[in-house]
């Protein structure tokens, strides 16, 4: 598979979507089209029971063969800075594990929500700074939580509140993908700015064009 020139500088994509939203596939056809046969596969899955075994066979079945795979739960950006020969393109799925790992191994409780928080932002840091320095296109994986009922427990609401931090940081940083349906949707090229929102108000508001 041809794969397009070398990167010049470090890159970043968030893939976003809801389970089987394709995100996945999505972001494996982009790693392949970017890297062709040179691509590291970062896998953040903990095969913890038959069904998660599965899955994963699932997924490494999915991708080329000729693809490197680092299998790491925790400490990926600190991992990929001590391998010697980063290839141009490294998938990350997914992001959404690797908050479930640290919420895991933490063992929280109610008031250990700021300290899980910093752990977070750790890993994504480490991650932000890799992908520049190191002058490589990550493509990270990751679930959108935020649109279904309040989890029940507090372990599911602590889950959905990090998850939905780490997303905010990496898009902050990044081209952002939604995936509907096998779909992607460009959510950076739609979003606007806080500047261009506050113009369209107080637009709207002076030609009274508000809705009632």
């Amino acid at each position: 598979m041809n794969s397009l020139p070398p990167v010049a500088q470090g890159s970043v994509t968030l893939i976003l979507g809801g389970v089987r939203s394709g995100k996945s596939r999505f972001a494996q056809d982009l790693a392949a089209r970017l890297g062709g046969d040179r691509v590291l596969y970062v896998a953040t899955a903990e095969t913890r029971d038959k069904e998660m075994e599965q899955r994963v066979e699932h997924h490494r079945r999915s991708r080329p063969s000729t693809w490197t795979t680092l299998e790491r739960p925790l400490d990926v950006g600190a991992k990929l800075r001590e391998l010697s020969d980063l290839p141009d393109v490294i998938l990350l799925d997914c992001l959404t594990l690797l908050v479930t790992n640290i919420l895991c191994t933490a063992n929280p409780d109610a008031d250990s929500i700021d300290e899980l928080l910093r752990c977070v932002e750790k890993e994504i840091d480490s991650l932000l700074d890799l992908a520049k320095l190191a002058q490589v296109h990550l493509l990270v994986v990751s679930g959108e939580v935020g649109m279904g009922v309040v989890p029940e427990h507090l372990m599911g609401r602590m889950f959905r509140d990090l998850l939905g931090w780490a997303n905010q940081r990496i898009a902050k940083h990044a081209t952002t993908y939604w995936m509907l349906a096998g779909l992607p949707l460009d959510i950076t090229r739609l979003s606007s700015s806080l500047d261009d929102a506050a113009e369209k108000v107080l637009h709207r508001h002076a030609f009274g064009e508000t809705s009632r």
